[in-house]
C-alpha cells in the first residue's frame, strides 16, 4: 500500500518530517499563543506512559511528590545572582493582576530551586529531616524564540526533584542516583535508546549548579538531544535560602542541595530516535497501546467475533491492546495505525479466518506472520519483546557507527556534521569553545576514556562529545 507520501521523506527534509509525524500522527498542535502547544490524546497518552514509568523510578530511589505554586515572587529569583542570570532572557513576569498593578512582580516559574528552597528552609531544622527528598510534576514557563512541538516550547510539561542532604558525598551520590537508575534505565529499557552519560563542561552547567550532569542521545539526523539533567547545586541555594541544619553534634550547617528533571521533550527525542518514513514507532514498552487488533472487512458476523475474542485473550494476558474501529478503506486505516506508531497489528480476514490463523504485522520491519489463532497470545508477547530489543540494538549501532574519535578539533568540526566527535577534553579551551559555537556545536558532556561519568571537569584523561543539537 502507498504510504510514502503521507509524511516527507527523513532523507529529504528532517525537520519537515518531524513535523509531519507530530501532526498527522496527532500528537499535538501548535497552541494560541506563540510557543505554545496543544498536546492531542494519542500524544498525552504516551506523556502519561512515560510519567507513570519514571514516577514509579523516582519514588523507588526514595522522593516523594509535592506541589509548589506556578508563581514565584521575583525576590525569590534574585537572590541568587547566577541563577536569575541564567533565566533572565526565558523569564515571563506578571507585573498586573486584578486590574492592579502588582506590589512586587511574579514569575511565572522557570524551575523551582528558589521557591522550594524557600520552604526547604521552613522544614528542615535538624540533620533528622535530612535528606528530605522532593519532585513534583508541573508545567514551567520559557520563554522560546525558536518553538518546536515538544523539543522547545514557551510552556511545557516536566517533573522536577530537588532535594538536601548533610554532605556534599551524599547529594552527590543522590543525584547521580537518580540519573542511572531512574532516567538512564527509563530511557535505555523504555524508551530503547542508548545515551552517553556525562558531565557538561563549566560553560554548559545548569545556572547555580556546581556539576550537571546529562544524558545525551542521538537522533536519526545525527544530532543530539538532551533528554534529562541532574544537578548538584552545592551550598549556593542553601545560602542564598537560608536552608540551615543543627548535626547531631549541635552545630548548625547549611545542606548541599540537587535539581533534576526530565521532560516532554523526551516524546521530541522519541520521535527522532525511532521515527521512520511511514511515521512513528513506538518501543513496546512503552507503547499505550501495544497491538491493534482490526477486521479486514468490516461487518462480517464471524470476523468481529474473531476479533473481540483477540482482545478478551490478549487484554487477560496483559497486553495493552484495541480494537479498530476507524472509518474507511482497510488501506487507509493501516496508514493510520503506522503512523501512530503501535508496536503491533493484527489482521483478522475472514479467508485467513477459514484456516484458524491471523495475519500479525510488526511495525518497525513490516514483518508478516501468519499466526494460528490458539497462539496469538503468546506469540505476541514474544514479538513485543524483540521489538523492544530490535529498536535498542538499532539505535545503539547507529549511535556507535557515528561516533567518531578524533585527534583534533578540525577533524572533530568535520565529523559532528553527520554524527557525534569524541575528542579529548585537554584540547578544548574556552577559545576552542567559541569556535565550535560558531560552526553550530557545542560540547555534550565529558567522559571517562571506558565512558563512564567523572566526579569533575579536571580528571585527568577525559574526552568529550561534540555534536550539533536540539
Amino acid at each position: 500500500m502507498a504510504t510514502a507520501n503521507v509524511v516527507t521523506p527523513q532523507s529529504e527534509d528532517f525537520p519537515k518530517w518531524y513535523q509531519d509525524v507530530v501532526a498527522k500522527a496527532e500528537m499535538a498542535d501548535n497552541g494560541p499563543v506563540r510557543g505554545t502547544m496543544v498536546i492531542r490524546p494519542h500524544g498525552y497518552a504516551i506523556w502519561e506512559r512515560m510519567v507513570a514509568e519514571v514516577d514509579r523510578r523516582i519514588k523507588r530511589a526514595g522522593a516523594q511528590n509535592a506541589y509548589f505554586p506556578l508563581f514565584i515572587p521575583q525576590s525569590y529569583l534574585a537572590k541568587e545572582a547566577e541563577h536569575v542570570e541564567g533565566f533572565s532572557p526565558e523569564l515571563a513576569v506578571v507585573t498586573v493582576a486584578g486590574g492592579e498593578e502588582l506590589a512586587e512582580p511574579v514569575v511565572v516559574r522557570p524551575t523551582s530551586e528558589t521557591v522550594i528552597g524557600e520552604y526547604m528552609a521552613k522544614w528542615i531544622q535538624s540533620h533528622r529531616d535530612l535528606p528530605l527528598l522532593l519532585n513534583q510534576w508541573a508545567n514551567v514557563v520559557r520563554w522560546e524564540m525558536r518553538p518546536r512541538l515538544f523539543l522547545r516550547s514557551s510552556e511545557f510539561l516536566w517533573q522536577e526533584g530537588h532535594t538536601a542532604h548533610a554532605s556534599a558525598e551524599d547529594a552527590s551520590a543522590y543525584a547521580r542516583k537518580i540519573h542511572t537508575e531512574v532516567y538512564n534505565d527509563f530511557i535505555l529499557n523504555v524508551l530503547a535508546i542508548p545515551t552517553f552519560l556525562g558531565i557538561k563542561p563549566p560553560s554548559e552547567r545548569f545556572a547555580g549548579a556546581t556539576n550537571t550532569m546529562t544524558c545525551e542521545g542521538m537522533m536519526k539526523d545525527g544530532k543530539a538531544l538532551q533528554m534529562a539533567t541532574s544537578h548538584e547545586l552545592g551550598q549556593n541555594f542553601a545560602r542564598a535560602f537560608d536552608i540551615v541544619f543543627q548535626s547531631d553534634a549541635g552545630e548548625s550547617a547549611h545542606c548541599y542541595t540537587t535539581s533534576w528533571g526530565s521532560s516532554t521533550r523526551m516524546v521530541g527525542g522519541l520521535i527522532m530516535a525511532h521515527g521512520d518514513d511511514r511515521g512513528l514507532i513506538i518501543p513496546p514498552r512503552l507503547a499505550p497501546t501495544q497491538v491493534v487488533v482490526m477486521a479486514v472487512r468490516d461487518g462480517d458476523e464471524a470476523v468481529d467475533a474473531a476479533c473481540a475474542s483477540l482482545v478478551t485473550a490478549l487484554d487477560n494476558a496483559d497486553v495493552r491492546v484495541t480494537l479498530d474501529r476507524g472509518r474507511g478503506s482497510f488501506g487507509r486505516r493501516v496508514t493510520d495505525i503506522e503512523l501512530k506508531g503501535f508496536p503491533l497489528r493484527i489482521e483478522v480476514g475472514p479467508r485467513d479466518l477459514a484456516e484458524g490463523v491471523v495475519n500479525v504485522v510488526r511495525r518497525d520491519t513490516g514483518e508478516k506472520t501468519l499466526v494460528a489463532l490458539a497462539d496469538v497470545a503468546v506469540t505476541t508477547t514474544t514479538l513485543l519483546e524483540a521489538i523492544q530489543a530490535d529498536l535498542l540494538a538499532t539505535a545503539l549501532h547507529r549511535r556507535d557507527s557515528l561516533t567518531v574519535d578524533v585527534a583534533t578539533v578540525e577533524e572533530a568540526i568535520a565529523a559532528a556534521q553527520t554524527g557525534f566527535a569524541r575528542l579529548a577534553w585537554d584540547l578544548v579551551t574556552p577559545e576552542i569553545e567559541k569556535q565550535l559555537k560558531g560552526e553550530a556545536l557545542t560540547v555534550r558532556c565529558l567522559q571517562r576514556a571506558d565512558g563512564s561519568m567523572p566526579d569533575h571537569e579536571k580528571e585527568a584523561g577525559l574526552t568529550c562529545i561534540i555534536a550539533k543539537s536540539y
